[in-house]
């Protein structure tokens, strides 16, 4: 996976992430701990699911890097309080194509290209940048998608409340197999029906 392990520890590495995870947070203020988040969840279901370590750490990686993207979109869009235009809104879906253009350019990113640039795809093939359908999306960039998705569900955000645990998978449920992979939604609910989430720090959300 990261063939440049010999030169670039496991510790480096995550050092990395997490420095450009706060780039972005220092970007956006809505974004504050969403990555980090977003990775603990992705990588408990890498590991409920049974993937080999060296998948689970990519996709924890790729997970941590899954918006950097959006360090390419105007201030004024990411922040913006109120609910975007259809002109902003098409300005903000290019954050997965600047993402992935950013990490294929570091040579220790580059096997994480696929989640950072198809976590907007749809299980039904309405996503993008790519359209891509079912399967044809990675195992990877389909859990970062269905992590990514409850952890915003549940969280504040300045133009919208957050909705409570119970609300966010009656959600997740409406929306398998069209946009997210029913058999991931399937390991995320057993995940929160078992309390095994708690451990990820959501400011006592983690209640409903």
């Amino acid at each position: 996976m990261f063939n440049v392990l010999s030169r670039v520890s496991l510790e480096d590495l995550h050092d990395m992430v997490a420095a450009l995870s706060k780039a972005l947070e220092a970007k956006s203020a809505h974004m504050c701990g969403h990555s980090e988040r977003v990775a603990e969840i992705s990588l408990i279901i890498a590991q409920r699911i049974g993937l080999s370590l060296t998948e689970q750490e990519r996709i924890h990686i790729g997970a941590h890097l899954h918006d950097i993207g959006k360090i390419g979109i105007p201030d004024a869009i990411l922040n913006k309080p109120g609910k975007l235009t259809e002109s902003e809104f098409m300005i903000i879906r290019q954050h997965p194509e600047i993402g992935g253009d950013i990490v294929s350019k570091v040579k220790v990113f580059r096997s994480v290209v696929d989640i950072v640039r198809h976590h907007h795809e749809r299980f039904d093939g309405k996503g993008y940048p790519d359209k891509l359908r079912g399967t044809a999306i990675s195992l990877g960039a389909r859990i970062v998608s269905v992590a990514d998705a409850f952890d915003a569900m549940i969280s504040m955000r300045s133009y919208r409340p957050s909705l409570n645990v119970s609300e966010a998978m009656e959600e997740m449920e409406r929306c398998r197999e069209s946009q997210f992979d029913p058999g991931v939604v399937e390991v995320l609910k057993r995940l929160v029906n078992n309390k095994e989430l708690d451990c990820i720090n959501y400011d006592n959300l983690l209640t409903g």
